[in-house]
């Protein structure tokens, strides 16, 4: 085994959302390459059953660096179980923003308005991309 890295890729959107340009645009140079893409942990490639069957059927080999050698049977248990939690990710937070609510707790962060936010965003990210 042994390779050259033909592009490097940061996507910022989340694992459970299927629009996502950075990992479209690796996926396209892969396909273009005939390279596989390597994805630090597979839960953050997606966290959606559909999506990864989806990869698996199409021309892109993936391998996850957490898991190298990870089978299919694998990967779809794993996408399963982080389909899974997601949702309850989703449910806990839903609760515990409707309990703050009722404790008075306004949401949001009231100094930033939602371009700035974004950008904060942003930036929290791209710091925690370079410490991975």
């Amino acid at each position: 085994m042994g390779g050259a890295l033909a592009g490097d890729f940061t996507e910022v959107e989340s694992g459970k959302r299927a629009d996502r340009p950075e990992l479209g645009r690796a996926l396209d140079l892969c396909r273009r390459k005939k390279a596989t893409l390597l994805i630090a942990k597979l839960d953050r490639l997606s966290r959606s059953v559909a999506f990864i069957s989806n990869l698996m059927e199409s021309r892109v080999d993936f391998r996850a660096v957490d898991m190298p050698e990870a089978s299919r049977l694998t990967i779809h248990i794993l996408a399963a179980v982080a389909e899974h939690e997601r949702a309850m990710i989703s449910e806990r937070t839903r609760a515990a923003m409707a309990q703050a609510k009722l404790r008075g707790v306004r949401l949001g962060n009231p100094r930033l308005d939602s371009a700035e936010a974004a950008r904060a965003n942003v930036r929290a990210a791209d710091a925690f991309a370079l410490k991975v």
